[in-house]
């Protein structure tokens, strides 16, 4: 893990052999992720976005369907202890769209927030405390996380992914 010079964020990298990979890095996150937390993912179609949320979902108690909310925009998990609100916002078509289904809601209800295709809420959506950008390596991926400000620094000093 390295600091960037002159900002508030720490990076990491970390091969993916495969899919399990993918899901035992989620599951890591599941560990170490605060309430509250705010978390972007970025990757092309297929890269493994939903992949690790369902990983992050499983080790977090969640036994049923994990789907990528591409048509209804977010899927919301209640479990014990925890809150999950999943975003896809590949479809939306203006930002604007977020003010409207009550995004400053979802974001201040204290629960975990992971948004994929966060550039389409650019001015709308607030810096997120942890970026995670998946991209396809050979066989494998490769997940670069930025942890921004103190939150997303201490979530990825606390990570440790077998």
């Amino acid at each position: 893990m390295s600091a960037e010079a002159g900002t508030s964020a720490a990076t990491r990298e970390i091969r993916l052999a495969d899919e399990a990979a993918t899901e035992a890095l989620g599951a890591a996150l599941a560990a170490v992720l605060p309430p509250g937390m705010l978390v972007f993912l970025r990757g092309q179609l297929g890269a493994g976005k939903t992949t690790l949320v369902r990983g992050l979902l499983r080790a977090l108690g969640h036994d049923g369907p994990v789907r990528s909310p591409t048509y209804a925009l977010v899927e919301s998990y209640r479990l014990s202890g925890c809150e999950l609100h999943h975003f896809d916002l590949y479809r939306l078509a203006d930002p604007e769209e977020l003010e409207f289904m009550g995004m400053r809601d979802f974001l201040g209800s204290g629960a975990i927030c992971m948004i994929e295709w966060p550039e389409r809420g650019c001015g709308v959506l607030p810096r997120a405390d942890l970026e995670i950008d998946l991209s396809v390596s050979g066989a494998g991926r490769v997940a670069r996380l930025r942890g921004n400000g103190e939150r997303g620094e201490e979530v990825l000093r606390r990570l440790h992914v077998k």
